[in-house]
């Protein structure tokens, strides 16, 4: 009898690593998977932006330069980006993205930003 539990807790563990693998392989455009390899060489001075997360692409109206340094609207609250969180090179997506960190759920910092095309 244990090896039926140990075989079915063994089937359900491999069923469940294997849809999140695939969830993880979808969460940067499911409709241009071309632009994958690109999404997962982004850094900032911070370090690689995708670690497996999704970027929030936002809108241009939740993004914009103040004082000479970006802003971005997270959930709803404006938020300062630091200048080591900026990804530096070209915009293959054409969208603003940003990669947020949570805390316990509460927004804490911005770990990359790319601006889009704002048009």
């Amino acid at each position: 009898m244990n090896n039926h539990i140990w075989h079915a807790t063994l089937v359900a563990f491999t069923v469940m690593l294997s849809i999140s693998t695939i969830g993880h392989a979808r969460a940067h455009d499911h409709q241009h998977p071309e632009l994958n390899s690109w999404y997962e060489s982004l850094y900032s001075r911070k370090g690689p932006c995708c670690d497996g997360s999704d970027a929030k692409r936002i809108d241009d109206a939740d993004w914009e330069t103040k004082g000479g340094h970006y802003r971005a609207r997270i959930d709803g609250e404006w938020v300062d980006v630091p200048n080591d969180a900026v990804v530096d090179g070209p915009n293959r997506a054409g969208r603003t993205m940003v990669w947020p960190y949570y805390l316990n759920g509460a927004l804490v910092g911005v770990r990359c930003f790319m601006p889009g095309s704002m048009g």
